[in-house]
């Protein structure tokens, strides 16, 4: 059921008054906001609601039914269960156990204004997407899938802009992908048989959204200008996690589980971390076991982050991204994808020099 005049509406569960009117008062002017002091009383107004919020905002410990026993009844209803929820948190709840749950992001009391208004809108513009899928033709026609092409893209640039990128990131990952993937096809090198049943150029189009997960991160570490803490890297990791929730959603939502370029997305954005020596995240997946899509990702995602400057560090010279990349041969990554990229570092260095 869609939204009174178009505006989303929000449900917002705390049973502490003054934050309940302090985000009411926060989010009145671009959403309809509804009310509830606990679980129980939130789980009645969305059963009786004649339209289901785009969001809710929990938190977690209320009495009569907490946060996390409303999430665990909301995930085992169907009406429910595709609900984006952003945990409402205390210093000393557990961020990562919240995200690795399902939760697609979080806030921190006390509340920021900005940072209030700023997740609530990037979580909405990607249930919008989401719901969007739904409208799809389930037919495999050009017109279905240029519309999932641009639909994906516009969900990458959400995260890329709030990343701090221009875009640019994703299309230079893009390219690196196309010129290995070329590269190996080309040759006929070991791989080039198995990707020639997986739809190449959709590997390539799927690279957009290896990051998605980062929607859930919260600012403060992912803009954080300098090396993270453990703690903090341990809520980085799960934007592996996040990002493949994000697209099995989107798989439920098109009803194609079968979908080649889902499932490619899927896999590259859960596993574009892993390391060929077992060592990486979130699965410790070894050697052939990680998905081919996903391995190509890697080592397209590294060298780009090695050459451009990011908030936590400056760029690096080609020659020392390359050194890099030959170093973790066969450690961090396939050793067979590494020695391809030596034979065409020429070509990603031309290719990042054009997409600055």
């Amino acid at each position: 059921m869609s939204d009174i005049g178009n505006t989303p509406t929000v449900l917002v569960v705390d049973d502490i008054d003054m934050n309940v009117m302090i985000l009411e008062e926060i989010l009145k002017d671009s959403y309809n906001v509804l009310t509830a002091g606990n679980g129980k009383e939130a789980l009645a107004v969305l059963r009786k609601a004649e339209v289901l919020p785009k969001l809710i905002l929990l938190d977690v410990l209320m009495p009569e039914m907490t946060g996390r026993e409303m999430f665990d009844i909301m995930k085992a209803d169907e009406a429910l269960k595709r609900i984006p929820v952003i945990f409402i948190t205390a210093e000393n709840d557990s961020e990562s156990e919240l995200l690795a749950a399902g939760a697609v992001d979080f806030i921190n009391k006390p509340f920021a204004e900005e940072i209030v208004k700023l997740r609530v809108r990037n979580q909405i513009e990607l249930k919008n997407y989401s719901d969007s899928l739904e409208e799809m033709v389930a037919e495999k026609t050009a017109e279905a899938t240029s519309t999932l092409d641009n639909t994906l893209q516009a969900l990458a640039n959400i995260i890329e802009y709030r990343n701090l990128e221009s875009g640019s990131h994703v299309k230079r990952t893009q390219f690196f992908c196309k010129a290995l993937i070329d590269y190996i096809l080309e040759a006929d090198l070991e791989y080039a048989a198995e990707l020639r049943t997986m739809d190449p150029d959709i590997i390539v189009k799927s690279m957009a959204l290896h990051d998605v997960g980062k929607i859930g991160i919260p600012d403060k570490i992912l803009l954080k200008p300098g090396r993270l803490d453990p703690d903090e890297f341990e809520i980085m990791k799960t934007h592996t996690v996040v990002g493949r929730n994000i697209i099995e959603e989107m798989m439920k939502a098109v009803k194609d589980k079968d979908s080649i370029y889902l499932k490619h997305c899927r896999n590259i954005a859960w596993s574009h971390h892993e390391r060929f020596d077992g060592k990486g995240y979130p699965q410790g997946l070894s050697g052939l076991d990680i998905p081919l899509a996903a391995r190509i990702a890697s080592l397209s995602d590294v060298y780009d982050a090695l050459v451009c400057a990011r908030v936590y560090k400056a760029a690096l010279p080609y020659s020392d991204a390359i050194g890099i990349i030959s170093e973790g041969r066969g450690t961090q990554f396939d050793p067979v994808l590494t020695d391809a990229v030596m034979q065409i570092q020429d070509k990603f260095q031309e290719i990042s020099r054009k997409n600055q």
